[in-house]
């Protein structure tokens, strides 16, 4: 199987983790990276043989890569990512989409023009337990899926918002704990329950981190459009943080869980995973024993991988793989439209104070 020409935009702490993911696919040949700091570039390019470049289009030129991963700041994505695909590359983009429901249309836009795939990264959905909850799912083990709950109670410290200067601003971050922590759960909440949000009331505030323009916390009651229920509890207001959950109940009184992250969640180039993401609840008729076994089955898939990179780089093969196939990836850059849509809609709600619903202009 030959290799496709990858590359990189943004060098940061996530940044990293897509570089070195690219770097050891066996269906990639990483050809550069690239960041506005060029020393941050050459840094990362010495450690995993590539080449560094600082500006978009001067990798492009030289190296005309097949696929570039965007790594940039929020705000930036769309920006990067139109760059590479005028420039003829698919593109995948670390989560979210953007940071404006008008910003995945131009990226949209823009992967239509070029015939070009585009994706954002949801690594989370290929854990061991959320697949085991998709398959349970798909199968109708909970009738319909009618509720779902998101809840995360996290930590940041003040010395996390000043690792980078884009960090806990309004103009550089685009947002809080929605933009930045809960975009994987949100996806999940979409994926599992199967349907798409249709209206949302929700709140956001900053609750004790004054150092900082962005919230720290969120709440949201979500409508589907099937008439299916869910609540949204996001936070990073809790020390040292204590899990973050997504759980789903169907019309059938069942119940499958997962808790993704124990403590605070990941902080990419910062922390390692330190605990295996594990189904928590799991009362399927005839299988409610089950959920000892899976536990165990969780914890020993998880001992087996590198978490800080296999997950990207099952996400990123299959995003390879769906290229050289013709088909979509199993994250489409329309999943990733729909989360910002939601987050955008729950900062829309509290600002406005009444419910929003999805697709308005």
């Amino acid at each position: 199987m030959a290799r496709m020409r990858t590359a990189l935009v943004g060098c940061g702490k996530v940044g990293g983790i897509h570089a070195r993911a690219l770097a050891e696919l066996a269906g990639s040949e990483l050809a550069g990276v690239c960041d506005s700091d060029l020393a941050r570039a050459e840094g990362l390019a010495a450690r995993l043989g590539t080449r560094a470049f600082d500006r978009v289009e001067s990798m492009l030129a030289a190296c005309a890569p097949e696929v570039v991963a965007i790594a940039t700041p929020h705000p930036l994505h769309a920006g990067a990512a139109v760059a590479a695909m005028d420039g003829g590359a698919h593109v995948i983009v670390e989560k979210p989409l953007a940071v404006t429901v008008a910003d995945c249309d131009r990226m949209l836009a823009a992967a239509r023009a070029n015939g070009v795939l585009l994706s954002v990264i949801s690594q989370r959905r290929w854990y061991t337990p959320v697949l085991r909850m998709k398959a349970a799912i798909d199968a109708g083990k909970l009738g319909r899926p009618v509720l779902g709950v998101f809840t995360m109670y996290s930590w940041r410290s003040a010395e996390y918002y000043l690792s980078d200067p884009w960090r806990g601003r309004w103009d550089s971050e685009g947002g809080g704990v929605l933009v930045n922590q809960s975009p994987h759960m949100l996806d999940l909440l979409e994926w599992l329950m199967g349907d798409h949000a249709e209206s949302v009331c929700g709140f956001w505030g900053n609750l004790n981190h004054p150092s900082v323009e962005v919230e720290d916390t969120a709440v949201a009651a979500v409508r589907f459009r099937s008439g299916g229920l869910a609540s949204i509890t996001t936070s990073l207001a809790q020390k040292p943080g204590i899990h973050t959950k997504v759980h789903i109940h169907g019309s059938n009184g069942a119940s499958v869980g997962v808790e993704t992250d124990r403590g605070a969640t990941f902080i990419a180039g910062v922390s390692t995973i330190a605990e295996p993401p594990l189904c928590d609840l799991w009362t399927i008729p005839g299988e409610e024993q089950r959920l000892a076994a899976f536990q165990a089955e969780d914890r020993a898939a998880f001992a087996a991988v590198d978490s800080e990179v296999h997950y990207h780089k099952l996400q990123l093969a299959d995003f390879l793989a769906a290229i050289r196939d013709g088909r979509a990836p199993l994250v489409t850059a329309e999943d990733g439209k729909r989360t910002v849509a939601l987050f955008q809609a729950i900062y829309r709600s509290n600002n406005e104070r009444r419910v929003v619903a999805l697709g308005e202009a």
